[in-house]
């Protein structure tokens, strides 16, 4: 691993002396008021130095496993037993402490590292060694209901900040013993655990390891959110489509391991990422597979009409009310024309307006307070729309544009996938203003070249449908019924491409 390879100040071993030790510990940490530190001695004289951080250790746990069962060996009748131990350090860790999580620490920088991640530390006088004891407590966030990516039917829980309890509830969701943990620290200041999940017995090799290369080639100080791990990983960074896919849900990561896909959890967010990350997983939701299957595509392709919806609706009606109408009923033109009679700008000039106002009063009502935020966004979007048509700076169809765009970015169940969306509207609507319906077409001829060339680790992101995978079909503008789904996607390569028998074999 590239940052376990470098040195530090603080690479150094620690000293037989205790007092050395302790003022090594203090100075490293700046003589910060959360360092606690309680002495105590054994029978013989023997000195021991406990260190913690305050608030970052379960107190019961630390009293019940560490002090109490010192002060119960110290009065005890083991006194001849223990003074006979030629080494007492590992006496003491092996046989006197009752925690099941030590260790041995023997540099100081490991000692500091366990520290700040909320383990105790013990010293003791004449040994160049301390046992570290993980009795980590601090307060965290419980478990709750998603608020990014609600369903009407399915598990109501979400993954949280802290990185053992989101690996319990995958855990939860696959109870295999082929489902395995890798984990290593990110970040030279902030060092933070990073763990990558997989089903060994499901998961292609090539996918574990490149995934296992980009976070090892990772070097930098600081990680804070998965989406630090994202930019890093992923495979082209000049692209407005995501490439690695995020979820709060622990049924969807639970879902894509079964795939064959690679999850990757990161300590400090709820967000966990999951990769290869294809097109169609973006408007996939979890909710698709508890539904019956005609449900599910129902839902599926009103998703993609959507994301045309989203995309087109304001470069359509800016290209045809500028360069093509023509295409238009004679009656609808007439209407048009009288709405537009009085609004001085044209129809890019007048799209943008709405188009950046709405974009507003959404970041407004995101991070507003809660109790102001939604009655913002309702009075913002009504009273600013209703103003702009009576006042003639905007014409009513253009309202109707910008709301159905503005609604049908909501129905893609992926965030990032909407944001990009979002994006490249605006691109499109410059080139309606340009050319017309042939600038429209010129820009989607170039989207899809460019989706085309994109890629998830080596995958190609279109899979599949380009290339075209009929086998795979059954699972991407459709959602057949479960028994017919009976092999994995083909697109990502798996070890196992049989999730069902087939009925022929029962």
């Amino acid at each position: 691993m590239a940052i376990a390879s470098q040195t530090t100040e603080y690479d150094v071993s620690l000293q037989t002396q205790l007092d050395i030790n302790r003022a090594s510990v203090c100075q490293a940490l700046g003589y910060s008021l959360d360092l606690i530190i309680k002495d105590m001695t054994m029978f013989d004289g023997l000195k021991l130095t406990l260190f913690y951080m305050e608030g970052m250790v379960d107190s019961h746990f630390l009293h019940d496993m560490i002090t109490n069962p010192i002060m119960r060996q110290k009065q005890s009748d083991s006194v001849v037993l223990f003074e006979s131990q030629e080494n007492k350090l590992h006496y003491l860790k092996d046989e006197v402490l009752t925690a099941s999580d030590t260790a041995v620490v023997t540099t100081l920088e490991t000692l500091l590292t366990q520290l700040l991640l909320g383990d105790a530390i013990i010293l003791v006088d004449g040994y160049a060694e301390g046992i570290r004891i993980g009795v980590q407590g601090q307060e965290e966030r419980s478990v709750s209901e998603p608020q990014t990516q609600s369903v009407v039917r399915g598990p109501m829980e979400s993954f949280t900040e802290n990185i053992r309890t989101n690996t319990s509830l995958i855990r939860r969701k696959i109870r295999n013993p082929n489902l395995w943990l890798e984990s290593q620290k990110i970040g030279r200041v902030t060092k933070t655990q990073v763990s990558m999940m997989y089903i060994q017995n499901i998961a292609s090799d090539t996918i574990v390891n490149e995934v296992r290369i980009r976070l090892n080639q990772i070097d930098i100080d600081g990680i804070l959110e998965s989406g630090y791990i994202e930019e890093f990983i992923q495979d082209r960074t000049l692209t407005p489509f995501a490439t690695v896919f995020n979820s709060e849900r622990p049924d969807t990561i639970a879902a894509g391991l079964l795939e064959g896909r690679v999850a990757i959890l990161v300590d400090g967010t709820p967000f966990v990422l999951l990769v290869p990350a294809l097109f169609v997983h973006f408007f996939q939701s979890s909710e698709d597979y508890y539904q019956r299957f005609d449900i599910a595509t129902l839902l599926r392709l009103l998703r993609y009409i959507s994301f045309f919806i989203t995309m087109f609706a304001p470069s359509f009606y800016i290209a045809i009310s500028t360069f093509h109408q023509e295409m238009l009923p004679t009656n609808l033109l007439i209407n048009l024309a009288a709405q537009r009679e009085g609004v001085p700008f044209p129809a890019f000039i007048e799209a943008m307006l709405m188009e950046i106002t709405y974009e507003i009063l959404r970041e407004a009502g995101v991070r507003m307070p809660r109790t102001v935020g939604q009655a913002v966004s309702i009075v913002g979007t009504l009273v600013i729309g209703q103003s702009a048509v009576q006042a003639g700076i905007i014409s009513a169809v253009m309202v109707i544009i910008v709301s159905i765009t503005a609604i049908s970015s909501y129905v893609i169940p992926a965030s990032s996938m909407s944001i990009t969306v979002r994006m490249l509207r605006f691109v499109f609507m410059a080139l309606a203003a340009s050319f017309g319906v042939y600038g429209i077409m010129i820009g989607v001829i170039g989207l899809i070249l460019h989706l085309c060339k994109l890629r998830s680790f080596s995958f190609p992101y279109m899979s599949s449908f380009a290339p075209l995978n009929i086998k795979d079909q059954k699972d991407t503008l459709f959602r057949l019924p479960w028994p017919m789904m009976f092999t994995r996607p083909h697109c990502i390569n798996t070890k196992n491409k049989y999730r069902q028998k087939p009925k022929s074999e029962t």
